[in-house]
């Protein structure tokens, strides 16, 4: 058993059953689970160091061969994934010290933090299709509990609108697993792949496209892709900002994850009908996204509108297909995951200050705020775009491949949205940072520096990934060129398959 390998899902777990004995004790849960995701932190640079520099990494739980038994996967992909998982956990542990009220934590917010963190890693280490479901239904179950923890009349909405979507996402996503299943007698992705590599007649062809377009579905409800993002805008911003600001940040990202890995590995075949489908949906959730985000004064539903618009550049590197281009959906959703997580913990701060996320209400936070503005402006200009921060190098990848391919519907609907993205937190800047405080505002109450030292940490990251882009970025390049030619991933995971 690989120790590297099950640390991401163990330390996790281990840390919200500790906080659960621990409930007598808030100081004893805070440093709990500080404790928990610095220790995930350090496990997975190690897993990172270890995939980057020995290739695949395989554990078979009770060392059962695949595709018989329990299979964790470690490719470059899904370590970077899982790496990026402990860089947003712990930056929004340290600021959930400061924002989240006591009663929250005395009702097991810190315990249902660690949980929700375990099912994102068990979801990208995964290498069986009924064992992603599982870890699914693990951060709904959490994420569920954190949405409406507190009680309050709009949390309550919010979630009842998350969970439906989410368990209609789950019911499409079990009855493809059952056909696919049925169809194929495996579960496991990489004996999936091997099978339907082999299917060359037209009736198993149209089988593999039905379920193709299922799966596209499912995980495409849980990556808020158009049509089917109408819950995400509803709901997430509802709960505490740090709530907000972990769920931007790695739960639609796993529904992206999933897409990728399935469909560079097991769903391979009729690429042009899906290089189609997914351009068309990127095109669509892009322009869709940023449009609802233009029209937004509220700071967080902008900023929650702006998720599905950066979702779209990630589908258009998975459309594209080429080396290059899923290179740069690596790249971009770790670039998008850090900009959006500081930018919702931006928002917390700005209604601590205020007491509103109502732009209209907000003003003057660049002079009473100037760090607070210079950290807003880090994560906002790399969603745009601009040089020389981490989303300039993500999307010129994205617009490079497109022009390669010909696709130059796709690269102009991507350099238009980042024009309006640009334009949306330009209105951000000019509302809550640059005019006057409105009169009859709350006056700006004192802020902590423990709220600012993890919107810092994300921001350095942000710069620290767009001026070291050439080592960044040939790493996303290295798990780019795994996930077109997936054969080594294959052939490592069946090697003790009879």
């Amino acid at each position: 058993m690989s120790l590297v390998l099950i640390l991401p899902i163990v330390i996790p777990m281990l840390s919200g059953v500790s906080i659960l004995l621990a409930f007598r004790s808030r100081v004893a849960q805070r440093f709990l689970s500080l404790a928990g995701t610095a220790a995930l932190t350090l496990a997975a640079v190690l897993l990172l160091a270890e995939v980057s520099q020995t290739g695949i990494r395989v554990d078979r739980i009770g060392d059962w061969p695949a595709p018989y038994g329990i299979t964790l996967v470690a490719d470059l992909f899904s370590a970077l994934m899982i790496v990026l998982t402990a860089v947003i956990g712990l930056a929004v542990a340290f600021y959930s010290l400061v924002s989240i009220d006591q009663r929250r934590e005395t009702f097991g917010y810190h315990a249902l933090y660690q949980f929700l963190l375990m099912g994102v890693c068990g979801a990208f280490l995964t290498g069986d299709l009924f064992n992603l479901y599982v870890w699914f239904e693990v951060m709904l179950m959490a994420s569920f509990v954190l949405m409406a923890l507190g009680a309050e009349r709009r949390q309550m909405e919010g979630a009842i609108k998350y969970v439906t979507l989410n368990l209609l996402s789950s019911a499409l996503f079990l009855a493809a697993l059952g056909l696919l299943y049925g169809a194929a007698g495996t579960l496991n992705m990489a004996d999936l792949a091997r099978k339907f590599a082999s299917l060359t007649d037209a009736p198993s062809q149209g089988l593999v496209t039905t379920l193709a377009m299922l799966f596209l579905v499912a995980f495409g409800i849980k990556a808020g892709l158009f049509p089917m993002f109408f819950w995400l805008p509803a709901s997430y911003h509802t709960p505490p900002a740090a709530v907000t600001a972990i769920f931007s940040g790695l739960l639609t990202k796993v529904g992206v994850y999933a897409l990728i890995r399935v469909f560079t590995l097991i769903f391979v075949h009729h690429t042009e009908l899906m290089r189609t489908v997914f351009l068309t949906l990127a095109a669509l959730t892009m322009v869709v996204g940023v449009l609802g985000a233009v029209a937004q004064y509220d700071f967080r539903r902008l900023l929650a509108f702006h998720i599905i618009s950066q979702i779209g550049y990630a589908l258009m590197g998975l459309g594209l297909g080429s080396a290059l281009a899923l290179s740069g959906a690596v790249y971009f959703i770790f670039h998008v995951a850090i900009a959006k997580t500081a930018l919702f913990l931006v928002s917390g701060l700005a209604r601590q200050l205020h007491g509103t996320y109502d732009l209209k209400q907000l003003g003057g936070l660049y002079r009473s705020q100037p760090w607070l503005a210079l950290l807003f402006l880090v994560p906002a200009f790399s969603l745009a775009g601009l040089p020389p921060l981490s989303g300039f190098f993500a999307k010129l990848s994205l617009v490079r491949a497109g022009l390669e391919a010909g696709e130059y519907v796709s690269v102009v609907v991507a350099l238009a949205v980042s024009l309006l993205t640009l334009f949306s937190m330009i209105k951000i800047w000019v509302e809550a940072f640059w005019k006057p405080l409105p009169a009859g505002s709350a006056p700006a109450s004192s802020a902590v520096k423990g709220w600012l030292a993890p919107i810092a940490a994300l921001a350095l990251v942000t710069v620290a990934i767009g001026l070291g882009a050439g080592p960044a970025f040939g790493l996303a390049a290295r798990a780019g060129a795994q996930l077109l030619d997936p054969t080594t991933y294959i052939a490592t995971v069946l090697a003790e398959a009879p």
